[in-house]
């Protein structure tokens, strides 16, 4: 020792021992002088010492005898100060090491008399303490005394010598042990063979052990012989031994000397052959021990377990089997299954306690219970001893709750050594507190009545025993209440952690090993030396693994179905927060561990107690019910025979209940509650699967239903992303939450979210599992949800979302199932919520699918794109319209964030969107066109051209969807933006498509099939066009009006402008296909449309008049294609001309005209002239190139209508894309321009002249018979029919020839016939008393003009026309007087009609037109032309004159009866003209008597007029009367000019009558009506003055040729005298006979004009030479000389100063007779 071998140490060390020898002697001076001289001899013993030797210890520990020989002596004395001092000096020779063998022997013998003498007891037990733990000089005999003497000490009568010796027994067994391990160290390098040792017990089988291994090994063998209470072979001496003493030691050296027993042959020999025999022998008091059958109460241990040595022997076997396991296998069996029994109900409570504090230690060492596992259980024969631990310590537990610990009496007695204040009160106690809400005092388990505290035992994993450490009591201590319990609980924690720690540990060594060496093995070079190697490193891996996988698989089969019993009980049982948490932690670690092993039975047993646990008490889930595992909770299986039930959870526990809400069931009955611990259970739950989901494989069912039912009675809804909130508290009426749920909630979801996210580690096939598990939950769910409008459990709905929504890396594996079920299940699903969020799901996933950063990315993978596309296509066959709508805003979100990149995905978004059906309901497509209007705008560009075709179509048929007007008409806006950007990107989309088509063309070919697309041979960009314009085509026969109108005008004008861009041959299909279909449907539709009103259109609408009957609104449509068809026959002529079959096409566009022109419909037939003229203004095609880029205007006189043709709302601009250059252009390359020779061109002519003449025909026939309905053509229709007549004409004037006149004439007079219905009149005809001529009119007159200026240039053959013509044009003139009649329809006189304003729909009355301007122009027209054309040989064959004249003697003989009075003053100045050129011409053809008819005509007409039998009106003026009366004297006047200077070239008749008129006329006749007043004038004096005047100059002119004229001449005057001569007498006779009364007026008037005559015509004769005037003629004037004077007497001065007046030239008579002379006056 480094302290006591220092210098100053060994100084000092001398100095003592002198000191106490001298001390020694002083004390023994007087008493023991032999003492004292020994002490002085010492003295100098040690200072020679001290003085010869250097190494003064080593000197000094030779000659120890002799130096300690005086302290032995004074011991000996027996005196205790001297004693003392001896024996302190001894001890400090010890420390210092100076005390050699033989010493030691002396020291040891005395300080046994000592002991023997009971002197300095505790002295003795430190001496030999420091003897022999200084030093290993004491051996054998010697040692065997002193610790026999320590032995003997414990067993005096002073209880502080008692203790001191026991400790020091105890240190001394460990000294010697400790030796014997500090002497194989010193030997571990020389290796020794050991010899066998033999099966005897005597000590001499120990002669090969070395010195210190023999004393233990000798002390070991008497520690058992004094247990077994036999008598030591080398502890000799010992008077008594206490068994528990005994077992204290063995169990001390077992436990800190284990290596010894295992290194060394012998001591193992001891331990199987003496310890365990000595064990088992023990034990039989308590096996045999039955509680209550003995009533023995004395304390000697008979046959009753004795606690102090029960307690001991445990202790011995945890040892045992801890340290020794591996060498006393068998005996192990044994000692377990005692521990086991021991649990047993009948045993004490002591007895049991102790026995589970010794499980416990063994429940702490996992490796323990895998050897146990191995060495018994896995044995064919053997005492399944773990299962037997596992189950027993379960039959515990249940038993403490079944049976009340009865048979302690110290639990009775001391009522108060626990807070519960005892048993039977307890649970009273809790339960009330419980219920009142607040926390119970104690945690405890609490079981139908039974309550037991649980008491804090010992910390997680270690075993930490109380009664086993009692070691003081000799009585069984009281065990409190629930200590057996709390122990046994903890037990299960620590077995169950240990278990699962200990394998999972290993499992993952192996997984890593064999990645490792797989790898390696893969990786490994090719030489075959290392491959072999590794191989056989794989396999002996492998086998490795089997055999551990082995022992795993039997451990958690042997222990698993009663730690589950345990804890399900213990869970159901608990109220404590903690311990529930442990237990669920426990079934937690034990799922997972089954799980991954494989263990499916266990692993679902365990998760279904969880899920139980989750759930409310009795709650029904049948999930739980029908599991495999779920059985054992009804069957009783047995424990080494005992019966033992699995208890199912009761409902009675006092837990606090923190949630109540409605159970997830079809009919829920009331309401559920949930307490905290439910709210435990399932935060483990999602623990379990949020962390070992990868093992739960088809207990994820399990694991779901319960989640799904403990989020529905929590009220957690789904919100997006399929994450679960809390509901608000109106969706569940009966939910309740606490606050401290309420908090809790949001965690939960949380870690439910969290759960479903963490699916992404998951492998594909557990991945599979949770999806399945899934699915099977939402079908039930679904069941449930079937025929009631309940909210629907949406649990499983929302997370097959969001596991959908984790895994998008690798989307392809779970996507067909995920979406089938989605789409075929959930979203068909009666109950709306349910199916909502399906498509929710649905619809999320996808988009999240397209917007996911895949590897590789989408537009590499078109697979996997259409594959996520797919679903969305397959919701078309739903027919909700909830879901359908969803999956519109689904395509709607598609389009604004992945438009740009859909690529193949087209067909299918555009087919989602033309899915949509007319009886979908109005949102869905406003959805649905929403979509489309946003890839219309935004993503035609994107997509492939083949594609193009589709959306043409979607968008037609969005067109044809009657919901929603204003959809259909911007659809066809949509249309009309196609084409455009058709027309844009023409050349690129033809090439992409060219190539497309042949590639298709190429597989077709391969196949051996046709290809079959719409429209084929024409190419494909031709068909897209084709495509469009059907489409088009079929909107324009929708039943609604505003939709055919729009689609009507879209078509024409997209053919307008693009069609430039098709192929010439697909022309062809335009016109045939397309649009002559079309006008064939329109004109079907439009002949069989309802006539009946339509009130109003929906609303409030009104509806025009014009468009109130489907029939009007057709009719609109039919112009509108009409007048579409005919300008693109206008404008691309020079397209379709070459094309064939154009005559064809020709002639069906002109019946198509026909038609419409004959509808009964005012507008219809109206448009269809316009689209007539339309047509036949086409320009014939250009012949050569160098003509003008314009077409040339056709010459013709086309009236002003044509020019302002606009149908109605036609009135968009058409650009002509095209100019001549630009077609030349595009044909030059292919073919040259074909140019149609004119002979066609004229056939084209000739056919349309012969439909002008049709309809013509046809409308203007007047109808048979005629009601309120009859069809009477309109005024502009029949204007403009008129008028297209000129234009006509100019391409078939060649060959128009008399019968066409003829047809024309009969048009043109029935045309001019039709009367016009009152409510148009007001705005066709003038007022009446304006001479305006109606456009139809004007129109007839423009033809027949147009026609006689063609005659008229033309050749001689076309004269012949002339006379028609004026045939026509008089015809017309005749209606001034005699308007022409419509067939049987009565008219009333225009004047007559009814302006009536008011009642606008009275029915039409109809009116004859005012015809008298017409008539009266015409005859205007006539006169022109007869001033061109009398001298024609046809006007004058045709007797043209005469029929002027005899069509002028009507109005010239109605006179002031004529209609307007216009009429036959024209007639007079036309007549004038007429004859002025005629007469002429007559006198010219006299002799070949072409005229001879002509004359009397003439005469009659003169007659008629100048002597005309209508009076005139009252209210004539007299200024209207003299200008009457000048007319008359102009005719007059021609005749003196213009035929009585040329009576030779006359026939005498004529003649004749012209004089006999003249003579009427020169004697003024009587006019009856005169006032007084006017009498002078309205005689018309004037006139009869120039017919008296031309009679007489006739009558005597010079130029009298023949006979016959004289003779007329006399004739006429002797008339004249002879009326004179008659008027005259009879006024003499009235004037007598009147008396004083004056004459009437016109008498008066007639006398004066007869004066006047005579006076005038005695002037005449008088200038006449004489030999003109016949005799006879005078003697007739002369006779009236007398009766003049008769006249004398009259009263009237007028009278008498007309008489002055003709008497006076009678004078001129008086002559003397020739004998005598007179005076000539009287």
């Amino acid at each position: 020792m480094s302290g006591t071998n220092s210098p100053e140490a060994v100084k000092k060390l001398l100095e003592n021992m002198q000191s106490d020898l001298r001390a020694l002697s002083l004390e023994c001076k007087k008493k023991f002088p032999p003492v004292k001289e020994a002490a002085e001899s010492g003295i100098i013993k040690v200072k020679t010492i001290a003085a010869r030797n250097t190494e003064i210890l080593a000197a000094l520990k030779e000659n120890s005898s002799e130096v300690v020989q005086p302290f032995l002596m004074g011991c000996g004395t027996k005196e205790p100060k001297i004693t003392q001092l001896c024996l302190a000096a001894i001890q400090r020779l010890m420390s210092h090491e100076v005390v050699s063998e033989t010493a030691a022997g002396n020291i040891i013998n005395m300080l046994w008399q000592l002991m023997e003498n009971s002197l300095e007891e505790l002295k003795l037990l430190q001496t030999v303490l420091v003897l022999l733990t200084t030093n290993t000089v004491v051996h054998d005999e010697a040692l065997s005394k002193a610790i026999v003497l320590c032995f003997r000490l414990h067993f005096t009568k002073d209880n502080i010598t008692n203790n001191t010796a026991a400790a020091t027994v105890r240190q001394v067994v460990t000294v010697v042990f400790e030796r014997m391990v500090a002497e194989d160290e010193r030997h571990r390098d020389i290796i020794e063979q050991p010899v066998l040792v033999q099966g005897n017990s005597n000590r001499r089988s120990v002669s090969t052990l070395k010195p210190c291994a023999k004393d233990a090994y000798m002390l070991f063998q008497d520690l058992c012989q004094l247990v077994n209470a036999d008598a030591p072979y080398w502890l000799v001496g010992m008077t008594e031994m206490t068994r528990t003493f005994g077992l204290e030691l063995l169990e001390s050296v077992l436990n800190d000397f284990p290596q010894v027993f295992l290194q060394h042959q012998e001591f193992s020999f001891l331990l199987k052959e003496r310890v365990c025999p000595l064990v088992i022998k023990l034990f039989s008091p308590n096996i045999k021990f039955r509680q209550g059958s003995s009533t023995s109460s004395s304390p000697a241990p008979v046959e009753k377990p004795y606690f102090p040595i029960c307690m001991r022997l445990l202790r011995v076997v945890s040892v045992l089997i801890k340290q020794f396991y591996s060498l006393l296998v068998t005996e192990c069996e044994i000692f377990l299954s005692l521990l086991v029994k021991f649990l047993d109900a009948d045993k004490p409570q002591w007895l049991r306690a102790v026995a589970v504090e010794s499980i416990h230690r063994l429940c702490v060492q996992p490796q323990l219970l895998r050897s146990f596992c191995q060495s018994y259980d896995m044995k064919q024969h053997s005492t399944k001893v773990f299962r037997d631990i596992v189950n027993a310590l379960g039959s515990f537990i249940q038993s403490l709750f079944l049976v009340p610990p009865t048979g302690n009496p110290a639990t009775t007695n001391q009522a108060g050594n626990n807070n519960s204040g005892g048993p039977v009160s307890a649970p009273a106690n809790s339960g009330m507190l419980g219920i009142g809400g607040g926390v119970t005092l104690l945690p405890a388990f609490e079981y139908r009545g039974t309550w037991i505290p649980i008491l804090t035992v010992t910390v997680q994993g270690s075993a930490k025993a109380t009664y086993l450490e009692m070691l003081d009591k000799v009585e069984p201590p009281t065990i409190p209440e629930g200590y057996a319990m709390s122990v046994a609980f903890h037990c299960l924690l620590d077995l169950v952690r240990g278990i699962t720690t200990m394998i999972e540990g290993e499992l993952g060594e192996v997984e890593t090993e064999c990645q490792t060496t797989t790898t390696e093995a893969v990786s490994s070079p090719t030489q075959s030396s290392s491959e072999q190697q590794e191989f056989q490193s794989t396999s002996d891996q492998m086998d490795k693994e089997i055999v551990s996988r082995a022992v795993w698989e039997e451990m958690v089969n042997a222990c698993w179905c009663g730690l589950l019993a345990a804890l399900s009980l213990l869970l159901d049982a608990s109220t404590d927060e903690a311990a529930t948490e442990n237990i669920l932690k426990a079934e937690l670690t034990m799922a997972a561990l089954c799980g991954r092993l494989g263990l499916v039975t266990s692993r679902d047993a365990f998760i279904t107690a969880m899920c139980k646990g989750s759930l409310p008490p009795h709650y029904a889930l049948t999930v739980l019910n029908t599991t495999t595992a779920a059985t054992l909770s009804n069957k009783s299986y047995s424990i080494q025979g005992q019966s033992v039930m699995m208890i199912s959870p009761s409902s009675e526990s006092h837990q606090q209940v923190v949630a109540v809400g409605q159970p997830l069931a079809v009919q829920p009955q009331g309401t559920v509650m949930l307490t905290s611990k439910n709210i435990q259970c399932m935060r483990t739950l999602l623990n379990l699967a949020h962390c070992h989901g990868a093992v739960l494989g088809t207990s994820w069912q399990l694991v779901l239903a319960t989640l799904q039912h403990l989020v529905w009675i929590l009220g957690l809804k789904p919100s997006s992303g399929g994450a679960l909130k809390p509901g608000r508290a109106v969706e569940g009426p009966s939910t309740v939450l606490t606050t401290a749920v309420m908090t809790d909630l949001p965690v939960i979801s949380n870690i439910l979210s969290r759960l479903f996210e963490s699916s992404q580690y998951l492998d594909d096939v557990s991945l599979h599992h949770l999806i399945n598990a899934l699915c099977s939950l939402s079908l039930e769910a679904m069941d449930m949800a079937y025929g009631n409008n309940k909210e629907p459990s949406l649990f499983a709905v929302a997370k097959l979302l969001e596991t959908g929504l984790v895994n998008m890396h690798r989307i392809e594996i779970l996507w067909r199932p995920l979406t089938g079920h989605l789409l075929e299940k959930v979203c068909q699903h009666p109950n709306s919520r349910m199916r909502e969020w399906g498509a929710e799901a649905l619809t999320s996933l996808i988009k999240a699918g397209l917007t996911f950063n895949h590897d590789p990315p989408l537009s590499q993978n078109q697979r996997l794109q259409l594959l996520l596309l797919n679903p969305l296509k397959e919701m078309s066959s739903i027919n909700h319209p909830d879901i359908r709508l969803k999956q519109l805003e689904c395509v709607l979100q598609i389009l604004q964030s992945q438009g740009d990149s859909l690529g193949p995905g087209w067909p299918l978004v555009l087919g989602v969107m033309g899915a949509i059906r007319n009886d979908q309901g109005e949102s869905l497509i406003r959805t649905a066109f929403q979509c489309l209007q946003l890839v219309v705008t935004d993503f035609l560009p994107t997509m492939p051209c083949t594609c193009l075709q589709i959306v043409v179509d979607v968008a037609g048929s969005f067109g044809l969807h009657n919901q929603e007007l204003n959809i259909s008409l911007t659809s066809i806006g949509l249309l009309w933006n196609i084409s455009d950007y058709f027309f844009q990107r023409g050349e690129t989309i033809e090439k992409e498509l060219n190539k497309e088509e042949a590639a298709q063309q190429k597989q077709a070919e391969e196949k051996g099939l046709v290809l079959n697309r719409p429209f084929h041979p024409a190419p494909p960009f031709d068909c897209l066009w084709l495509c469009l314009y059907a489409k088009l085509g079929e909107l324009c026969v929708d039943p609604r009006p505003a939709v055919r109108k729009s689609a009507g005008q879209t078509l024409f004008s997209t053919i307008g402008a693009h069609g430039t861009l098709l192929q010439h041959s697909t022309w062809h299909t335009v016109i045939w296909k397309v649009l002559f279909h079309l006008l064939d449907r329109v004109r079907e539709s439009s002949t069989t449309a309802d006539k009946e009103k339509i009130e109003s259109g929906g609303g409030n609408i009104l509806i025009h008049h014009s468009r109130d009957t489907a029939e009007k609104q057709w009719a609109e449509t039919w112009v509108l294609t009409l007048a579409g068809v005919a300008r693109i026959f206008n404008t691309r002529r020079y397209l379709l001309q070459p094309l064939g079959d154009f005559s064809r096409a020709w002639d069906v566009l002109l019946d198509h005209i026909q038609s419409a022109a004959l509808s009964k419909n005012n507008e219809v037939s109206l448009a269809a002239l316009k689209s007539f003229q339309e047509i036949l203004q086409i320009v014939s095609p250009v012949r050569d190139s160098d003509k003008p880029e314009t077409p040339p205007a056709v010459n013709v006189p086309v009236p002003v209508l044509i020019g302002s043709i606009s149908g109605p709302g036609l009135n968009r601009p058409f650009v002509r894309t095209d100019s001549i250059g630009e077609r030349l252009g595009r044909y030059s390359c292919s073919e040259p321009p074909i140019v149609t020779d004119e002979l066609e061109d004229l056939n084209l002519w000739w056919a349309a002249w012969s439909t002008w003449y049709r309809i013509g025909s046809e409308s203007t026939k007047p109808p048979i018979t005629f009601d309120k309905l009859t069809f009477i053509p309109s005024q502009p229709f029949l204007t403009a029919l008129i008028q297209i007549f000129p234009a006509l004409y100019q391409h078939i004037k060649t060959g128009f020839n008399m019968d066409d006149l003829q047809k024309l004439g009969v048009i043109l007079h029935s045309a001019v016939s039709v009367p016009i219905s009152s409510d148009a009149s007001p705005f066709i005809l003038p007022s009446y008393t304006e001479a305006v001529l109606t456009s139809l009119q004007e129109a007839v007159l423009t033809a027949l003009d147009v026609l006689q200026k063609a005659i008229c240039i033309g050749p001689e053959n076309m004269q012949i026309m002339y006379p028609a013509i004026f045939d026509q044009l008089l015809a017309f003139v005749e209606f001034s007087c005699k308007p022409p009649q419509y067939g049987q329809l009565e008219t009333k006189h225009i004047a007559n009609a009814k302006y009536n304003q008011i009642q606008l729909f009275a029915p039409a009355e109809w009116v004859a037109l005012n015809y008298v301007p017409f008539a009266e122009r015409s005859l205007e027209v006539v006169v022109d032309l007869y001033q061109k054309t009398a001298c024609h040989k046809a006007v004058v064959n045709e007797k043209v004159l005469q029929n002027i004249i005899k069509t002028l003697r009507v109005p010239l003989s109605l006179k002031y009866s004529c209609p307007s009075e216009s009429t036959w003053k024209l007639a007079v100045s036309s007549l004038l003209k007429v004859l002025s050129i005629g007469l002429p011409v007559a006198r010219q053809h006299a002799s070949s008597g072409k005229f001879d008819s002509m004359w009397p005509e003439l005469a009659n007409t003169f007659e008629d007029f100048l002597f005309t039998k209508s009076i005139p009106p009252d209210n004539l003026s007299i200024q209207e009367f003299q200008r009457n009366e000048n007319i008359d004297v102009e005719v007059v006047q021609l005749i003196s000019t213009e035929i009585l200077p040329y009576a030779n070239f006359i026939p005498k008749e004529f003649v004749g009558q012209i004089m006999t008129m003249l003579n009427k006329g020169s004697i003024h006749s009587q006019s009856s009506s005169f006032t007084e007043a006017e009498i002078d004038i309205r005689l018309r004096e004037e006139f009869s003055k120039m017919c008296f005047e031309t009679l007489l100059q006739f009558s005597f002119s010079n130029k009298v040729t023949t006979p016959q004229e004289g003779y007329i001449s006399r004739m006429a005057l002797s008339v004249l005298l002879k009326r004179s001569q008659d008027v005259l007498h009879r006024y003499i006779e009235d004037e007598r006979l009147s008396g004083k009364c004056p004459l009437p007026r016109q008498q008066v008037t007639e006398i004066i004009f007869v004066l006047k005559a005579v006076s005038t015509l005695i002037d005449s004769l008088k200038k006449t030479q004489p030999e003109n005037v016949d005799g006879n003629t005078w003697a007739q004037v002369i006779a009236l000389y007398p009766t003049l004077v008769e006249c004398i007497t009259c009263s009237s001065s007028e009278v008498c100063s007309a008489l002055k007046e003709a008497l006076v030239p009678f004078k001129d008579f008086m002559q003397p007779p020739a004998s005598k002379v007179q005076n000539g006056e009287s």
